[in-house]
């Protein structure tokens, strides 16, 4: 499958993280969403119904990362993409969660987790 949908940077202000501080003061994450599904039927029909309503895909993303809370941005990762396949009309989705603010020590520019699932 060639077709996709792309929805990147979705900003989200939340409290993942194993260490106690990190549940205690948000810090931002970043979601970026590839949806594979056949586009071939909007592409003619015009009409939303024949595809992924990004807007309300976007918003549920952000309302699910910033009103739960994870140890780990896998698990993260791991519960949008399910969402996705259970909701919406794609044969497969990536999802990468980033973390730029990691409780790193060190000068870095982004921590990010991929997962890839399919139907």
């Amino acid at each position: 499958m060639t077709d996709r949908i792309e929805i990147k940077g979705i900003e989200v202000v939340a409290r993942h993280g194993v260490l106690d501080h990190e549940k205690l003061e948000p810090q931002i994450f970043r979601i970026d969403l590839t949806l594979y599904l056949d586009l071939s039927a909007a592409g003619t029909s015009d009409d939303l119904a024949d595809t992924v309503d990004y807007g309300t895909l976007a918003q549920v993303t952000h309302d699910m990362v910033q009103d739960e809370s994870h140890d780990l941005i896998e698990a993260v990762a791991h519960q949008i993409a399910t969402s996705v396949l259970a909701e919406q009309p794609v044969d497969r989705v990536t999802v990468t969660v980033h973390k730029p603010e990691a409780p790193i020590p060190l000068t870095f520019e982004d921590v990010a987790v991929t997962v890839d699932r399919s139907r």
